[in-house]
């Protein structure tokens, strides 16, 4: 299984981006994937998650009114569309995948066994 992970990059606050992340094989369809993040010297936090099959959605409270999740079947490819960057949400954007599919502990991060090499997103002031 491989996790490939894009779009990063230096960014204005206010702008946007979106996240790519593209699963090879591996049958994602049955998958719970994720998105967690990781600031220089802090933890990492849990972002955003989609349960492939069923199309549910969670986005942390933090950045929920600004990040959508989604995916697109034919691609493989799970998305994080970030509008409204901030300078706080500079940090390292790995996706996950969790191939038991455990939907209601999606935000553990321990739940998933496939991690993608990350992205990084630095938004200026």
């Amino acid at each position: 299984v491989q996790l490939q992970a894009s779009g990063g990059g230096l960014v204005q606050a206010g702008d946007s981006l979106r996240l790519s992340c593209t699963a090879s094989g591996h049958n994602i369809k049955t998958s719970v994937m994720g998105w967690f993040r990781q600031a220089p010297g802090k933890e990492r936090e849990f972002v955003a998650s989609i349960d492939w099959s069923a199309g549910l959605t969670y986005v942390t409270g933090l950045v929920r009114d600004r990040f959508t999740i989604s995916r697109d079947d034919g691609k493989n490819t799970m998305y994080l569309q970030m509008n409204s960057l901030k300078p706080d949400d500079t940090a390292n954007y790995y996706c996950a995948a969790d191939p038991s599919g455990r939907w209601r502990t999606s935000r553990r991060g321990s739940n998933y066994d496939y991690w993608g090499q990350g992205t990084q997103v630095t938004v200026s002031s």
